[in-house]
């Protein structure tokens, strides 16, 4: 059987130099939840985030077939995990993804330029910056490209008390934005996208920078994550350093956002 882990720090060990903040949300018990075979003694755990699915320990299959309904990335420790993810899932897509360091020193000076930039910038009349509210909150639930914003939070409560958000807004419309795709005790973690047809413009890197801005005033470390290498390099010019590529499978899905 499957069960639900309360006390989480029978399996921090299991995660143990694991720099993902989407693990800590769990063990932290913030938001998501870790799965066990053994309450008692767990040898092997899955933490679970959004639609995120980390596995660590002795790998278990049970486990990795207790996979969550719908659209799941499985990130095995290693490759025995990447193995039984592969068997037990011939059909999932391997990918790379790249993490990014977690003790980036930003330059704040930097990042106010680039809001006040886009805030003088006549191409851009028309356009707010602002932060997400339980109205925006409901403004981005019906949009895939704006749903992530906020859809990890079980409520528009949760996120309005744990979460953080900048959009920016053309015609009463969410164009663009970087929130809090989850959170952990010390900081978020961020989600960023742009409609198609508003890229290249820079707007993800004016939310991204607002949204920098606003944790750092609040005291939370705004981590981030990359799917590819226009995310890291949307990273380097905001001030993080890349550290490594690791492998992640994507499970049961055809469309996705982050």
């Amino acid at each position: 059987m499957i069960f639900v882990l309360e006390d989480t720090d029978k399996v921090k060990d299991l995660f143990s130099g694991w720099e993902e903040t989407l693990i800590w949300s769990c063990l932290q018990k913030v938001m998501g939840k870790i799965f066990v075979t053994d309450l008692q003694d767990p040898e092997s755990a899955m933490a679970y985030t959004g639609c995120f699915a980390f596995f660590g320990g002795v790998p278990d299959k049970k486990l990795v077939l207790a996979k969550p309904p719908g659209f799941v990335i499985m990130v095995p420790e290693n490759e025995a995990w990447a193995n039984l993810i592969e068997a037990c899932y011939p059909d999932a897509k391997r990918v790379t993804r790249y993490a990014i360091r977690k003790d980036t020193k930003f330059d704040t000076a930097r990042l106010k330029a680039f809001v006040e930039a886009f805030q003088k910038d006549p191409r851009f009349e028309g356009y707010d910056l602002k932060a997400i509210d339980g109205e925006l909150y409901d403004l981005c639930l019906p949009d895939p490209v704006t749903r992530d914003f906020v859809s990890s939070f079980e409520t528009r409560e949760r996120f309005l008390e744990l979460g953080r958000g900048m959009v920016i807004l053309k015609d009463g419309r969410i164009v663009s934005g970087a929130s809090s795709y989850s959170r952990y005790l010390e900081g978020i973690e961020i989600e960023v996208d742009t409609v198609p047809e508003e890229r290249q413009k820079g707007l993800a890197t004016v939310c991204c920078a607002a949204l920098i801005l606003r944790c750092l005033e609040e005291g939370l470390y705004p981590s981030w994550d990359a799917m590819n290498m226009n995310s890291v390099r949307l990273s380097e010019k905001l001030g993080y350093e890349f550290d490594h590529e690791y492998i992640a499978y994507e499970v049961s899905g055809t469309e996705r956002t982050h």
